[in-house]
């Protein structure tokens, strides 16, 4: 006999784990120590200022972007 469920499977959320989370604040860091190092006309390329990519790069590792929290 044959049986079809029309019911959807559970989604389960899931959350990086300690390495995936670790690397990507790493990866953060490095980032924002090069956005430290562009000269003013690269900033100028990306729409930034000298003190805002300053402040950007002074910001702890931890400190992400909103859209990174789950």
């Amino acid at each position: 006999m044959f049986t079809l469920s029309l019911a959807r499977p559970r989604q389960t959320v899931v959350r990086p784990g300690l390495f995936h989370r670790l690397s990507a604040f790493s990866a953060l860091a490095r980032q924002r120590r090069a956005l430290a190092r562009l000269d003013d006309a690269r900033l100028a390329d990306i729409g930034l200022t000298r003190h805002e990519a300053l402040t950007e790069a002074a910001r702890p590792a931890w400190d992400a972007p909103d859209h990174w929290r789950g």
